[in-house]
């Protein structure tokens, strides 16, 4: 079977999980990465699933504690640095979505080394979402990208799949399915246009404890349902 899903993930509740256990926030986020390895292992065997975008750090996380904040950054990387070799191993395409711009220089380089790497892996690919929202993503899409000085944006981009091209993963498969844990019952500014049709779980499980049976789950849940897109 060709793989083709695209599978997303919104992993909320990793501080709440740490309050409950009377631990500081980042640990939360450190049960949460190595949670996230095995959720990976399981989407790279499954062969319904060619795809798993995962967000890390949104736009609007800079709000919070700073040492908070420079904790998650450093697990971030090194788990990017641990992983670098097995993606290869593993056939796995490695891609971020979001600004490279303000997140720590290291953690940055690091990304694009490993987006080079990774480059030519076909089988499965792996998209972290770091410093990402999807109102900034289509504000840089019309913005930030260069055009023929003779066109004005206007005519650039008379159309979805003009607008499209532009944003910073268009060769990726729209997402399929959305899983967020903890609860919360909203979309957060998740990939607006890539979740236009989106399915959407919502579980009560904080992030730590949401296992590969769970998502093996939601995969099964989501074969079921009739998708209509509008027709």
């Amino acid at each position: 079977m060709t793989p083709s899903l695209h599978i997303a993930i919104i992993p909320d509740g990793n501080r709440r999980w740490a309050t409950k256990r009377m631990l500081d926030p980042w640990e939360g986020h450190r049960t949460a990465v190595e949670n996230f390895r095995s959720l990976t292992e399981w989407c790279r065997k499954d062969p319904r699933v060619g795809a798993l975008t995962v967000w890390c750090f949104s736009t609007e996380n800079w709000k919070r504690d700073p040492k908070e904040i420079a904790m998650l950054m450093k697990m971030l990387e090194e788990y990017l640095a641990k992983e670098r070799e097995g993606f290869i191993r593993e056939k796995t395409r490695f891609v971020h979505s979001g600004r490279k711009d303000r997140i720590p220089a290291s953690l940055a380089k690091l990304i694009a080394e490993v987006e080079e790497e990774t480059k030519d892996q076909t089988e499965f690919t792996l998209n972290l979402a770091v410093d990402y929202g999807g109102k900034d993503e289509i504000v840089r899409a019309i913005s930030d990208k260069p055009f023929d000085r003779t066109q004005d944006r206007r005519s650039a981009i008379s159309d979805e799949t003009s607008l499209r091209a532009l944003l910073d993963h268009p060769e990726l498969p729209d997402i399929d399915l959305v899983i967020r844990t903890s609860g919360e019952m909203r979309t957060s500014n998740f990939f607006l246009w890539q979740t236009a049709y989106s399915e959407w779980e919502f579980l009560d499980k904080f992030f730590p404890d949401f296992t590969a049976t769970d998502l093996k789950d939601c995969v099964d849940r989501f074969a079921a349902r009739t998708r209509r897109f509008g027709g």
